[in-house]
This record gives C-alpha cells, structure tokens and sequence, in this order.
C-alpha cells in the first residue's frame, strides 16, 4: 500500500485495468449538534456485487467470454450518509454506468449525475454540491459544503512488500482536518413530513483511495479513523494484507494544535480486543491499540454508525498518551473493511438491498428500503 499526501495525485487517474478502483472520500462531523455525514464518489465502484460478478466471469472465460473485461467506469458510484445522534437518517448509495460519472486528468474534481465535488487550489478549498432523490426512501437531498483545509502534511511511503512488486494500492492523504460549513436540506414527500435544513459549522476529513485490481486480492482487512481535539488530531491506518509473508502496514500520525508540526510514526505496534462479529458484521476488534515508544493510542469503537457484510463504521472514543502527558475524550469516525468477505456470493445478496443500480430493478433494494422507511416513520 502506498502512502502519499501529494496534490498532484488528487487528479482522477482513469484506470483501465479490470476490477480497478478509485474513490475521494469526504466527512463531517460536529459533536456539538450530533451531526455526522460521509460523501464518497467512486470511480469504479469496489464494493459493487455488479463489479464483482463481471469480474468473477471474465477471470473464468477470459478474452472468450461474452461481456469481456470489466471496466471501472462501467460500475461508478456516490453515496451518501447523514447521522443524527449516532442514528442513521439517510444512507444512500447508487451505482450507474459511464455517463453518469465525470472528472479530468487535469483538474481535481468529479461528478456522479447531479452531485459533484470541485477544488479552488488557490484557496485549498473543496466545494462539494450534493442534489439527489431518493425516491425507494420519499425523500431528496441537496446540499452546499465548503472543505477549507486548516492543516496540511508531507508524508510519502512506497509498499515495500515483496521488494515492491506488487500491485498498485494508494492511499492520499489530502486534508487531515478542514473547517467545514455549509448547509444540507431534506425533503420528504411523506403527508405531514416538512422539509429540514441543517445548518453546518463542523470539522472534516478528505482523503482519496485507488488500486488497479480489487482490494480483496490484496489485502485481508483495514482499520482506519481520525479524531480531532484543540490539543492534538489523530490519524490511524492498519492494514493486514492476503499473503500472510507480507508485513502489515501501520500508521499514526498526530497533528500537534498546540505547538504545531505533525508526528508521523509508521512503525508503530498494532493489537486488537474485545473481538465480536454479527451476521451483518465482520469478525472485528472493538478496542484497538497503537504504540510506538512514547506514543500510545487506544481507540475505542463505541457506537456502530453502519453495517455491511464487509464493513462497520463507528463513532469512536481515542484516548492519547504522548511525552507523559495522558489525553482522554478525543471522539470520530473510525471504520473497519473485511475486503475477502466481497468473495462470498452469499453476502452479495444482502449488499445489493442497499445498492440502487442504474437501469436495473431489484426486489431485494425496494423490501429493504420500504422496511427501512417504515421504521423512519415510527421513530418520528
């Protein structure tokens, strides 16, 4: 896994290769409001049960089968979650084929139909429109949020794995904390339900993923998350990798707010408790532990914000300890990815109930989102 922070690399890189990936990933969160939102646009969809399926067909047939190679544009995505006091209010997720899905080799920014992100190098500002209905729940979004980068970092590392041969995975490290404001409107076409506006004055993330063949070949499973406070912001990354000869992959990295500077420390000892699992959830640590010398962290992953066959995202409790100094009630987002599990058709079942797939009808999708609407409405 490559680690970079270089702006160049924001660009859409275009990928060709089948089972191939991209996605800019951006959240918010403001715990003085208790709300949270992730916006994700993907470029080559990889959690796509689509993408895996054509995949599977074309490694099997090879150049003889009838759909050929998969291409990534062919399975774009965007998605988009909304929390309210830990409580999901709007997990959207859609995937389409080329022609909904925009971008440029040489300007950062991307569109997936109506939604679009772009970015002002002069200011090192990101712009995020958000416009979408979401018809299988009665509701439709729009938004305006602006990403202001209020911190920075230089930081590059090449996967040394197998004296670097080995397929490319990235992760760009863009913005490890921006002022974020803005504002996000839901409507609801619902008799009795008004429209709400959400006023936005929080802090955010934004980093940028890609491989050029699927992650499940490649790595096993992936803790990740970032907690910000006014002494110190946390960063963590840890990735185990399929081949059990490959070394795993951990990072910490702490952006000092009061005498500024980042420490970066990339060698850091990683070990997992309080194992659980579920029958939506992979087999997963739910407390965590990262120490290198001075430095030791202990993520707590506390409350399940949502759940996959393969993956969980938390709201999470860190605490710090850095130069003897003990910093307790640091809260985030923190998420676990069980990327094998995108191998088992089984799941792919459950995972398409919450894919909206352009041009194609699902059974599945429609009962899951009519029960999931119907417990929206009893919640009120």
């Amino acid at each position: 896994m490559n680690i970079t922070t270089e702006p160049a690399e924001e660009r859409w890189h275009d990928l060709q290769d089948p089972g191939a990936y991209e996605w800019w990933y951006f959240d918010i969160e403001d715990p003085q409001s208790g709300v949270s939102i992730v916006v994700i646009w993907f470029a080559g969809f990889p959690f796509s049960p689509s993408y895996q399926e054509h995949y599977e067909r074309w490694q099997r047939n090879g150049a003889g089968g009838s759909d050929g190679a998969p291409a990534p544009l062919d399975y774009a995505g965007f998605s988009f979650q909304l929390y309210e006091q830990g409580r999901e209010t709007i997990n959207f997720i859609r995937e389409g084929r080329r022609g909904l899905f925009e971008s440029s080799r040489t300007a950062v920014g991307a569109a997936f139909e109506k939604s679009r992100f772009t970015y002002d190098a002069l200011r090192d500002e990101y712009r995020l429109s958000i416009d979408f209905d979401f018809p299988a729940r009665q509701k439709s979004v729009q938004a305006e949020l602006l990403f202001s980068a209020c911190r920075t970092v230089d930081y590059r590392r090449r996967d040394g794995n197998n004296e670097g041969a080995v397929p490319c995975h990235q992760w760009l490290l863009r913005v490890p904390r921006a002022e974020v404001s803005g504002r996000v409107e839901v409507s609801d076409a619902r008799p009795g339900v008004a429209s709400r506006r959400i006023e936005v004055r929080a802090d955010g993330y934004h980093d940028h993923n890609l491989g050029t063949m699927p992650m499940q070949e490649y790595i096993s499973r992936w803790y990740w998350g970032r907690a910000f406070s006014e002494r110190v912001d946390v960063i963590y990354y840890v990735i185990f990798f399929r081949n059990p000869a490959f070394k795993p992959l951990t990072l910490l990295m702490l952006g000092d707010n009061l005498r500024g500077g980042t420490v970066v420390r990339d060698g850091a000892g990683f070990s997992e408790s309080r194992f659980t699992r579920g029958f939506f959830a992979p087999p997963h640590g739910r407390e965590l532990r990262i120490t290198d010398g001075d430095v030791a962290i202990t993520i707590d992953q506390q409350r399940v914000l949502d759940a996959g066959p393969f993956y969980l995202r938390f709201s999470s409790s860190i605490s710090l300890e850095l130069d003897g100094e003990r910093i307790d009630g640091l809260g985030g987002i923190s998420e676990f990815l069980s990327p094998v599990r995108l191998e088992s058709r089984f799941m792919r079942f459950f995972t398409r109930s919450r894919v909206w797939r352009d041009g194609e009808e699902s059974a599945m999708y429609r009962r899951y989102n009519f029960i999931k609407d119907r417990l929206d409405w009893f919640k009120r």
